[in-house]
């Protein structure tokens, strides 16, 4: 049984994923296909959260759980690389840990190179001999997006580096369109979840355990 004091998922038991057929694309992916992969994952969580931004929220959208099977992974790196082939991307940098995986099949969906940033005594930067080339094409690929702070950490690596960013993109955009990015930014579902100060969240007044189910490195 569900109490007050645990997430509720909307799907207790995680099924084995249908073997769709590779060339069943999602060229016309619309926010309601996403949003219904994460449901029959159990992906798309109901309690306390505390975001990887420090906020809390009452919902929170695991995408590592959709991204576990291949076919999904693939299926949302091809739609996010048809919104961004106009970019001209010559290569992909995702912050670990969560924008690795769809970072790595956009960057095979658009036939380029795929790398990420790690946390090296706090701070994001370029390690495992990764390196970008002066003036190369850069594209930013997350899993998530709630206020942006590691997106654009992200897109200050690449810069650092010599690199042109000439987009963003993320699997789920949930600002509420307030990332405050400077460059053009993509997202298949932008969904509105309220978060709130830790200060100031009526979950944590109302005495609910709060969870942490993402971390930064």
């Amino acid at each position: 049984m569900t109490t007050a004091m645990e997430p509720r998922f909307e799907a207790r038991v995680q099924k084995v994923y249908y073997r769709a057929h590779p060339h069943l694309a999602m060229s016309s992916v619309t926010a309601d296909d996403i949003l219904d992969r994460f449901r029959r994952v159990g992906a798309f969580l109901e309690g306390h959260f505390r975001l990887t931004s420090g906020l809390h929220s009452p919902g929170y959208l695991q995408s590592a759980l959709v991204l576990q099977h291949p076919v999904e992974a693939e299926a949302c790196g091809r739609a996010i690389a048809e919104r961004v082939r106009g970019l001209d991307v010559q290569a992909v940098l995702s912050p670990a840990l969560g924008g690795i995986v769809i970072g790595q099949e956009v960057g095979r969906a658009l036939g380029v190179r795929a790398i990420f940033a790690e946390r090296q005594d706090g701070k994001l930067t370029l390690r495992r001999g990764f390196t970008l080339i002066a003036g190369e094409r850069v594209l930013v690929v997350e899993d998530v997006v709630t206020t942006g702070g590691s997106t654009r950490e992200t897109i200050e690596v690449a810069r650092a580096a010599g690199a042109r960013v000439v987009g963003a993109a993320s699997l789920i955009d949930r600002s509420g369109g307030n990332q405050g990015l400077d460059v053009p930014y993509e997202a298949l579902v932008p969904i509105s979840l309220p978060t709130y100060q830790p200060d100031a969240c009526p979950l944590c007044a109302q005495g609910l355990a709060v969870v942490k189910p993402g971390s930064r490195l």
